[in-house]
């Protein structure tokens, strides 16, 4: 398929700039692939399509403050960085997006909090990424803590264009069940569950199995082919335990249904799966670009929110729901004016 085939005008105003008060209640579109259908529910209705013994399959990771603003030595000029990943706990080595790249030469130091925490720029990797060398002599807790002190939350930067961030979207932006720290972008399917509806569906004997992938920047990465065969995306660190996967194939041996809560935990189940389906205990790295035509083998049903226009989160649930069936409820969705992106509604294909 085509880029341009992925093209939809999108409302600014159906952008949510925030979430709703309670997770639960943003609004929840479900689509049946069988019969076609498209109801329109709130999002704690999503228990009432699930039975006992039925297997969620959710992302565990967990957002970390990846935004700092630093200033450059000698020219004082303010610098915005975006942590991506650390590269060598010892040497305090980390990958970074800087902001603007121009400016940032290998050589150059920068000075974060008022000058209590000093980096030093030791190579280019891309036209904006850059490896930093921390200066800190401490024990590496007491370095990420101050680090993180001195982070803010990052929202995509289509929310940050119409608002600035908050406290609160450390809460926001960070499903309840986060555990493993790594991600600069939240899975964002999962910020809908609260605890409340958790419990919920543990006590209809809904059970939930827990993989982490470390969501990256490279998601809202802009595809610039029109062959989408010729698109390369980021790699993302990925875990399944063997805990996980035993949860996942005993589901599917008993022919109950299994649901990906997000395009992060799909693409993982994905790239760690046997031919027929069954679920392999994983740990490494995925490039895996999913667009139609493609089978999907490890998910009955997918939750997910509504994507930005030709995004790879699109394309993918377009393979999973079906390009036509997808592409006539996204214009139903802006029809019934339902919130996109981040923060905006969810979405149920079954």
């Amino acid at each position: 398929m085509k880029l341009s085939q992925f093209k939809y005008v999108l409302p600014q105003n159906l952008i949510a700039p925030f979430p709703v008060p309670n997770r639960d209640e943003a609004r929840l579109m479900v689509i049946d692939r069988k019969t076609g259908t498209i109801e329109h529910k709130t999002f704690k209705d999503v228990v009432d399509y699930f039975d006992d013994q039925d297997v969620i399959v959710r992302n565990d990771t967990q957002v970390f403050p990846a935004l700092l603003s630093g200033q450059k030595e000698k020219t004082g000029a303010m610098i915005s960085v975006f942590l991506l990943r650390e590269l060598d706990e010892e040497s305090r080595l980390w990958d970074v997006l800087v902001d603007p790249a121009r400016k940032i030469r290998i050589g150059n130091k920068l000075y974060f909090g008022n000058g209590s925490l000093e980096a030093e720029v030791i190579d280019n990797t891309t036209s904006r990424g850059r490896t930093l060398r921390f200066l800190y002599d401490g024990p590496h807790e007491e370095f990420k803590k101050k680090l993180f002190k001195l982070g803010r939350t990052p929202l995509p930067e289509v929310i940050r264009q119409m608002r600035d961030i908050t406290p609160e979207d450390k809460d926001y932006y960070q499903t309840v069940y986060a555990k493993h720290e790594g991600a600069v972008v939240a899975p964002t399917a999962g910020l809908h569950f609260s605890k409340i509806l958790v419990k919920q569906m543990e006590l209809k004997g809904i059970n939930f199995a827990d993989i982490t992938l470390h969501a990256g920047v490279g998601n809202f990465k802009t595809i610039d082919v029109e062959d989408l065969a010729k698109h390369k995306i980021d790699s993302e660190e990925f875990f399944i335990s063997d805990e996980a996967a035993e949860i996942i194939n005993t589901a599917k041996r008993n022919n109950k249904k299994v649901c990906s809560v997000g395009t992060t935990t799909l693409k993982a189940l994905e790239s760690s799966c046997y031919i027929d389906g069954r679920v392999n205990a994983f740990h490494g790295w995925t490039n895996r670009f999913i667009f139609p035509p493609y089978t999907f083998v490890t998910s009955d049903a997918l939750i997910t929110n509504f994507h930005a226009p030709q995004s790879s989160m699109l394309m993918m649930v377009c393979a999973f729901g079906g390009y036509e069936l997808i592409m006539e409820s996204y214009k139903k969705a802006i029809e019934e004016k339902y919130h996109f992106l981040t923060y905006g509604d969810a979405m149920l294909i079954k």
